[in-house]
């Protein structure tokens, strides 16, 4: 019912990036695998170097359609049983029931966010720890964001929390991309104990 460059959003801080809303007057259903795909298409067809599909939580059809087409997937996980639990299925479903694995092709590639740690829940048994977290999903860890109110303030301000130059959560997050892009970023201590992870991931 629009044209791309009619429903594309620009970004007022950020000149290159561009955001495509979802629709608030349709259900999820309104949504295709086909709608997808040729959106997709278009938007590399523009000259678009990433096209990030934001998945709602869970495995429905949102969800599904987020992640037929991927070429790359990053599992975002909080250190809980519940989570943890949700997010290994999805992990089976990206290396069954995507367009990559459907045709034989090399599977999606897959790594691993968690978010809002905190490493005094984790002493306590409240949280699981990031090594227990790695262990069960086993997959590459691209980031550690610590637990904050900043993340809070910055969703009722509107603003990404990412530009916040004096957050640790932003100083996380910008590391996570740094990592995707394939640099070699030690991780930061979250937890008070020196360096233990950057040996434990190799950082």
């Amino acid at each position: 019912k629009a044209r791309l460059d009619q429903a594309l959003i620009q970004d007022r801080r950020c000149e290159n990036l561009y955001i495509l809303a979802a629709s608030q007057t349709h259900d999820k259903d309104s949504l295709t695998q086909e709608g997808v795909l040729k959106t997709i298409d278009e938007l590399k067809k523009q000259g678009f170097d990433y096209v990030v599909c934001d998945s709602p939580a869970g495995i429905e059809a949102g969800a599904l359609h987020a992640m037929y087409y991927a070429d790359e997937a990053s599992i975002v996980v909080n250190p809980e049983v519940s989570s943890i639990r949700d997010s290994d299925r999805v992990i089976g479903l990206l290396d069954a029931k995507t367009h990559r694995a459907e045709n034989g092709m090399e599977p999606i590639k897959k790594s691993l966010l968690v978010t809002r740690y905190d490493p005094e829940r984790v002493k306590s048994g409240q949280m699981l720890a990031i090594e227990d977290i790695n262990e069960i999903l086993s997959l590459n860890l691209i980031g550690i964001i610590p637990e904050s109110i900043e993340v809070i303030d910055a969703s009722n301000k509107g603003a990404p929390v990412i530009n916040n130059d004096k957050s640790i959560v932003a100083e996380s997050y910008s590391d996570c991309v740094s990592r995707l892009l394939g640099q070699d970023v030690p991780f930061r201590n979250l937890d008070g104990k020196k360096g233990l992870l950057s040996r434990l991931f190799g950082g």
